[in-house]
Order: C-alpha cells, then structure tokens, then sequence
C-alpha cells in the first residue's frame, strides 16, 4: 500500500478543512497522531505491562505544536513546587510527528521512566478529552476557560501530596504524586483522575458563575461532572468496552472497572479498589441535609449510569443488538445525552433537578417524537432517585408544542443577537416585561456562543443560539445567624438561559428569579413569588454553611500550591459587598471524613 504524502502547506489547508472530514480520512491524512498514554494507570506488575497502555488514543494534530508539550489550548509546565525544580519540557520532532525526551529519544511505551513521558502522557488524555466536549456530539462549540487567556496551564508533578486539582486561580490543573521514589505514584498517570479534573475545568469554562453558588448541589454538580467525564471517556474506549465484555459477560450491571473511579488513588490513599463507584442507590433523602459534595454527587452519578446500564439492555434485548454493538450505541447516545444539556442550564446556582429537565429537554429536541422510549425511560431514573416527582413526568408525557415563539415587545432578529454581547443585552433590555426582568436590574450578559450540534446519526440539530445572562440582587445579612457577617451588605445572583434557534424559536429557557418585581399579571406575580423563596433558600444555604464552618476567606496563590487546610467555601470583599463562592481548588480525593461543624477539612473542596 503506498504512502501517503504530502507538503506542510497541504497539511494545514487539509487542517483547515478537518470539520468536513470523517475521523478515518482525518487519521490517513496524518489530522490525528497516535499517542501512547496508560490505558488507567501505570502496570504494577510485569503481567499488567502487556495491557498498561491504551490503543486508541489519537491526538487531532494542529500547526502550532510545540515544546512543552504545548498547543493551543494547553501549556504543560512540570515544576514542582516542593522542591522548586522544573524538568526539562518533551520537545517537539516535526520530521517524526512525535515528543522526544532531552536524549532524543521518542517518548512512547517503550520510554517511560522519564518526567518527560509523564509531560506526553497527560498532555494527549487532555487534548483528548477536550475534543469529546467540542465534538457537534457534545457543546458543537470550542470550549473557553473561566479565566483570562486561553492555554490551561497543566502541571504533572506539582508536589508531594494525597490530591489532584483543578485550580482557576492559577489557570492550571495541578497533579500531585505520592509515596516514596521506588514506588511513587503520580496522579498525573491516572486517566481517571486526569479526565476527572479536565470536567471540573470545562464546567467552570462554560458556567463560571457555579463557582459563586453557596447551594451545595451547585458544588456537588461540579463533582458529577468530574466522574461522569471519566467514565463517559473511558467508555469511548475500543480496547476497554471489549475488556467490560470479557468482565461483564455483556451486563454492566454490579461494580465493574467501568463504574470505579480512580482505582489506583483509592488503594494509595483509602486502602480500598477505588474511590468512588458511580454504582449505587442512594436518593435524593440520603443527602438533604448533607453539606460534602463528593458524597452528594454520587446520587446524580448513580442516575446517569443507571440510564447507561438501561440503555445497553435495551439495545441488547429490544433491538437484538451484540454486546459489542450496544456498548457502542451506548456511548454514542450517552454523549449527547449527557454534555449537550449543560447548555440549557441557567448561569447559576444549579441543582440536580435542573440538570435532569435539561437531559429531558434536550432530548426532545434531538427527537421529538421518541420512538423507543428513551425519555420514559430517563424519566424513570430520575423519579426513582427522587431528583424529579411524578408530576414532572405528565409534564413531558402529555401532548404539547414542542418549540415555541417567544411573546416579545419588541422583535430582534436571531442573528443580529448572535453578533455581540452588546446586542444580546438590547434584546434583553427591550423584552425586559417578557422576560420577567426587573426594569432596575443592570443585566450582564454572561455568555453569548452559537452551537453547531448533532444528534447520534450525525444529523445537523438547529444552530443554537445559547444567551445566558444575570444580575446581581442585594441582600443585608441582618441576623445573628450569619455569625461574623452579620450586619454586611452581600448579593444573590439570578438570571437565565435562552437558547434559540435561527429562526427565533425557543429550544430552552430556564430562569432564576429575584425577588423584585417585574410587571403586572399572574406570570409576573408567580416569578415574584420563585424569587422571594429562592432568596430565603439562598439565606438559609449561606446560614448553614456559616455555621457549620464552612466559609474561611481565600487562600491560595497564583502558583496553585496547596494551603495545609482549605474551606470548602471563601468569602472576599468585592465593592463593598460579600461574595462567596466555592474554594478555588477542585479535587479528586473523597469528602467522607468531613465533620459538619468543625474545621476538619481536606485539602481539597
């Protein structure tokens, strides 16, 4: 078979091209290189070597590659900020399509012992990672950081220490590494570990404003989103869906290395097989009045992968399919079903029940008609784990208009609120009595994309147009609950979601209300009325994180390192007024040694 060449020049306007192009043409036209990365985590044993590296990761190959590694989007820097030492950076070989460590050697399976494999290694799962939550299956849109710029900082080894963190502060995921030189395991090497971080990044790039939620759900969904990224990616995997043949004999039913998160890390640190198990019962009542959002996220996590199991049945039993064939369907459906939502999701303080209305309505979008079943079947999982009641489940079976004009005073084309944040605020200015908007609050339009997406089949979804705006309420904290802020000014955020098609009808609208008022009429009275309980719920969140211990005031730096102890919630001055928002570090290790109303914390949220 002869070889396919070409010059660089042909390369890149083949680049240019790429979103035209299937993943097979892309991979012989050298778009995606292959890369060795640990298929979980490092062999410990000659026996587990054979089976130690993953097969079938490709890297989407771009003109900018660099020493580091470094690409658009990420900047590997391995310094270790306990004993100030940084590596030499895997450089980049153009002629060889590879990373070579400082003796010239191609960093591969064959090469490992080095810092700079380690630089390879958790370079390509992010990269990765990253194209599973761009790809139209997913966001159909790139990806933004919650911070100034636009590489994500990546540090493999950043010190001694049982953690691994996503850190805004620092722009950075940090990655630490435990037990003694001969034995060492770094946290970086994990995959799990490393996608689950890599979640906790893309969720604050696309709802940086969940960092500013004293609801523990918001900080809980932060952890699902985490697991939920290690598994779905896991899942991906050609060489792991046959390894869960051979070890479920075709069910996914009972803990399997699918359902464990961060195997490797749970024996190092809690002397069990693994961390967290997205396998589990446990209900919303388990966790209302709990406070730690490792715990809490488990009963989301449960959620989606009871719909993960129930989908391969399904395909298995109903539609006739192999086993093989129904993972893959699986995961094909589980990627829209569960990235594409986050979309729909309000600007802030989410919960679990929003995020489940949202997988529904997505759903719908994507088939309205619902052939098979699948939302009775979602419906099911949620009302079970009560994240939703039976009432809402007549809501989405009864027959109803699937999209909808919005009643608008006054009409503005799509595209003109597409091309700028300056143009989605008039639009929202002018529709303001519509759109239930207090006529005082200063809107800021916090998010304005437009996504591309595709339903399983690779047919074109309507373009999205996605504007999420907010405002900010003032609120006096005039009560002897608040302990030491008491008596100071702080502000409760509300805002929404509008996601619009190009012809201007409404494919998602959520809303958290304040408690001002916003016109006259029984839908203006009723949003009042949301807005008055959502501003004693959100009085009665801050009151019992107050007094549990919870709130300390910002620690960190701008070089990510760990403090000895760290408050699962911060406070901080801005203008005069109190924000609060979840401690800047979000990290892997469990929360289950947490002590409510002591100061026993992590060093991690």
């Amino acid at each position: 078979m002869a070889t396919l060449t070409f010059t660089a020049a042909e390369r890149r306007a083949a680049y240019a091209a790429r979103r035209f192009l299937g993943s097979t043409l892309e991979e012989k036209l050298k778009l995606r290189i292959p890369f060795d990365v640990y298929f979980q985590d490092p062999p410990t044993t000659p026996e587990e070597a054979a089976q130690a590296f993953d097969t079938d990761c490709l890297v989407p190959w771009e003109p900018g590659l660099g020493d580091g590694p470094t690409s658009a989007r990420f900047a590997v820097v391995d310094y270790d900020g306990h004993t100030e030492k940084m590596e030499a950076p895997a450089r980049w070989d153009d002629a060889t399509d590879s990373f070579v460590g400082p003796d010239g050697k191609r960093l591969d399976r064959h090469n490992t012992n080095n810092p700079q494999f380690r630089q390879v290694n958790v370079w390509a799962i992010v990269q990765r990672a990253l194209e599973f939550f761009e790809t139209g299956f997913a966001l159909g849109r790139r990806v933004p950081w919650a911070f100034e710029g636009n590489r994500l900082i990546v540090v493999p080894q950043a010190g001694p220490a049982e953690n691994a963190y996503y850190d805004r502060q620092s722009k950075s995921l940090q990655f630490y590494y435990l037990g003694l030189d001969d034995k060492r395991f770094y946290t970086s090497t994990s995959t799990d570990i490393v996608n689950h971080e890599f979640g906790h990044a893309v969720l604050d790039g696309i709802q940086p404003y969940f960092m500013e939620s004293v609801v523990p759900q918001t900080a809980a969904f932060h952890e699902f989103m985490g697991d939920l990224t290690a598994i779905l990616i896991a899942l991906r995997n050609t060489d792991f869906r046959q390894r869960l043949l051979v070890e479920t004999r075709g069910a996914l039913r009972g803990d399997t290395t699918l359902s464990k998160i961060a195997e490797r890390f749970g024996e190092e640190v809690e002397g069990k097989p693994y961390l967290r198990s997205a396998v589990n019962k446990m209900t919303m009542k388990d966790v209302v009045h709990d406070q730690r959002p490792h715990f809490m996220s488990q009963v989301l996590t449960g959620a989606m992968f009871d719909i993960i199991i129930r989908l391969s049945e399904y395909y298995v039993k109903k539609r006739g399919r192999s086993a093989a064939e129904s993972f893959w369907n699986t995961i094909q459906r589980m990627q829209g079903i569960a990235i594409q939502p986050l979309d729909f999701l309000a600007p802030i303080d989410v919960t679990f029940r929003d995020y489940a209305l949202a997988v529904l309505r997505s759903d719908e979008i994507a088939s309205p008609t619902d052939p098979d079943g699948y939302r009775g079947m979602m419906l099911d999982v949620f009302i079970k784990r009560g994240i939703l009641q039976d009432t809402d489940r007549q809501a989405f079976l009864e027959p109803h208009h699937v999209f909808e004009r919005l009643p608008l005073d006054v009409f503005h084309d799509v595209s003109s609120i597409a091309s700028s944040r300056a143009d989605a605020y008039r639009f929202l200015d002018d529709n303001r009595r519509n759109l239930l908007i207090p006529r005082n609050a200063d809107i800021v339009v916090s998010d304005l994309c437009t996504a591309h997406k595709l339903t399983r089949q690779a047919r074109r979804l309507p373009r999205q147009v996605i504007v999420r705006y907010l405002w900010r309420e003032d609120v006096v904290l005039d009560d002897v609950r608040f302990g030491q802020f008491a008596g100071q000014l702080t502000s409760m955020l509300c805002g929404g979601t509008l996601a619009l098609d190009e012809n201007g009808e409404v494919l998602a609208s959520t809303r958290k209300p304040g408690s001002e008022p916003v016109g006259e009429g029984e839908a203006a009275v009723d949003e009042q009325q949301r807005g008055v309980q959502r501003r004693t719920a959100f009085l009665d969140d801050l009151a019992r994180r107050i007094s549990a211990g919870r709130i300390a005031p910002p620690i960190g730096s701008a070089k990510g390192l760990l403090a000895k102890t760290l408050a699962p919630l911060t406070s901080r001055v801005v203008d005069g007024a109190i924000r609060f928002e979840l401690a800047p570090h979000f990290g892997i290790h469990d929360d289950k040694d947490e002590e409510l109303g002591g100061r026993s914390w992590q060093i991690s949220s």
